[in-house]
C-alpha cells in the first residue's frame, strides 16, 4: 500500500494503522513514496524519505517489510533515488503513442506472431481475437514506452542489481485505458525487453480525480479490473488518486473471489489530514489552515495545471476566501474531511487543498511547527483516514 507523506512528519502515524490492521490478520506492506515533482516543490530529498520511514519502522518496533519508493520517475531523475530507494515506479505514460522504430516493431510483430487467432486468458469467458494488425497497433502505441521503461529499468539495476528492488510500471496518467489485451501484449513487450517488473499500473475508464471518489460507471471499474487482475505474472497497482470509496467494496470482492493482491496506492491525502487537523486545533492553527486556503484561492490557476488530467474543480463552487475566514473548526474540517454524506464537505475545496501543498512549502517553518505543536491532533486524524478509510474498507 502506497503512502505519501509530503512533509515527511506523519510516518508514525501512518505506521500505526499497519499495525492495526496486522493485529487484525492483515498483513499489508508500506511503500512511502514520494515524486521528484513533490521533491522539488517542498524542498525535501530522496534521502528524507528513507529517513522518515526508517524511524517509523525503528520508533514502533515494525517486523515486517516495507519499501521507499521513487514514484514517477523518469531516466531525467532517477539517478538521485538511486541510493535511498528499493521500489521504483517507471512512468511511461508520456512515451505512450509516440513512435518506436521500424527495427524495434519488427522484433516485436515476430516475438508475438504465436499469438495470433483467438487467445483465451484465464478466467476470462470470451475469446480475444489477434490480428496482424491488432498487434502493429499495439506496438504504435505503447513500444516506445516500453522501450523507455526498459532504459529506466537498466539505470536501476546498473546500480542496485537484479534482485535488489521492486519496479512498477505506471501507465494510468493518460486519457484512454488500456485494454486487458493492450496490457496483456504490454507485459508480453516488458518480458520480451528482460524487465522483471512486480506491479504495473493501467488506466481504468472513469475519473480518478486526487483525494475525492470515483467519477464514472462503477460496474465498467469493476470489469475492467476483473479481467486485468487475471493477467498472468504480476500484481495489479491502483493508482487511486485516493479515496475511492465507492470502488472499494469491488476491488475487495474481486480480490478475494481470485485470492489476488494489489499495490494500492493512496498518496498525497495524508498533506489533507494534517490540514483537517489544523483546522481541528483552532486559534492560529486554524488561522493558518485559512490562510493556505486564501492563497491557493488565489492562485488556484498556476496550482492546478500541473494536475489537470486528476483533478476536477468547479469554481463557482469554491467558497470565497471572505467566506472560510469566517468558519470555525467545525465548519473547516468537516468542509475538508473526506465523508460524502456530511452536509459540510465540498470535494472541490477537498481538491484545490489538496494541489495547493506548495502553499504550505512556502509557510515553511510556520507550517512544520504547527504541525509539530498539534502533532497528536495532526496525527489521529492521519491514522483514522487510513486505517478506517482505505485500510478497514478493502482489505477487512
Amino acid at each position: 500500500m502506497g503512502i505519501g507523506d509530503r512533509f515527511g512528519l506523519q510516518g508514525i502515524y501512518q505506521l500505526q494503522a499497519f499495525e492495526k490492521a496486522l493485529q487484525a490478520g492483515v498483513e499489508i506492506t508500506p511503500v512511502w513514496n514520494k515524486s521528484n515533482r513533490e521533491h522539488t516543490i517542498v524542498h525535501s530529498a530522496p534521502d528524507d524519505v528513507r529517513t522518515e520511514a526508517d524511524h517509523a519502522v525503528k520508533e514502533r518496533k515494525w517486523r515486517k517489510d516495507y519499501f521507499v519508493d521513487a514514484d514517477h520517475i523518469n531516466n531525467s531523475n532517477v539517478e538521485k533515488f538511486l541510493d535511498s530507494s528499493d521500489f521504483f515506479t517507471l512512468d511511461v505514460a508520456d512515451f505512450i503513442g509516440k513512435p518506436a522504430q521500424e527495427k524495434d516493431i519488427a522484433a516485436f510483430l515476430y516475438f508475438f506472431k504465436k499469438y495470433q487467432g483467438s487467445l483465451m486468458v484465464p478466467g476470462i469467458a470470451r475469446p480475444f481475437e489477434i490480428t496482424e494488425k491488432a498487434l502493429q497497433e499495439i506496438a504504435g502505441k505503447y513500444l516506445f514506452a516500453v522501450k523507455e521503461a526498459a532504459a529506466i529499468y537498466r539505470t536501476i539495476e546498473n546500480k542496485k542489481g537484479k534482485d535488489n528492488f521492486i519496479a512498477e510500471v505506471s501507465m494510468d496518467e493518460v486519457n484512454n485505458p488500456q485494454t486487458p489485451i493492450e496490457l496483456f501484449f504490454i507485459m508480453g513487450a516488458l518480458a520480451m525487453e528482460k524487465v522483471s517488473f512486480s506491479t504495473i499500473a493501467p488506466k481504468f475508464t472513469g475519473r480518478f480525480n486526487k483525494g475525492v471518489d470515483y467519477v464514472g460507471d462503477i460496474k465498467t471499474f469493476a470489469k475492467e479490473f476483473e479481467e486485468d487482475i487475471l493477467e498472468p505474472g504480476s500484481k495489479l497497482s491502483v493508482h487511486s488518486g485516493s479515496d475511492k470509496f465507492s470502488l472499494y467494496p469491488e476491488i475487495a470482492r474481486i480480490m478475494r473471489q481470485y485470492n489476488k493482491g494489489i499495490h494500492l496506492k493512496t498518496a498525497g491525502t495524508t498533506w489533507l489530514e494534517e490540514v483537517t487537523g489544523l483546522a481541528m486545533a483552532g486559534g492560529d492553527a486554524l488561522e493558518l489552515a485559512k490562510g493556505i486556503y486564501a492563497k491557493a484561492y488565489q492562485r488556484r490557476a498556476d496550482l492546478c495545471a500541473p494536475y489537470a488530467s486528476v483533478i476536477d474543480i468547479n469554481p463557482s463552487r469554491l467558497p470565497s476566501p471572505e467566506t472560510v475566514h469566517a468558519w470555525n473548526a467545525d465548519k473547516f474540517a468537516h468542509s475538508l474531511r473526506h465523508v460524502p454524506g456530511h452536509p459540510d464537505f465540498n470535494p472541490d475545496l477537498r481538491q484545490l487543498i489538496h494541489v495547493g501543498y506548495k502553499i504550505a512549502a512556502e509557510y515553511g517553518s510556520v507550517y512544520l511547527n504547527a504541525l509539530l505543536v498539534n502533532a497528536d491532533l495532526v496525527g489521529s486524524q492521519v491514522f483514522e483516514n487510513l486505517y478506517e478509510r482505505h485500510i478497514r474498507r478493502i482489505f477487512l
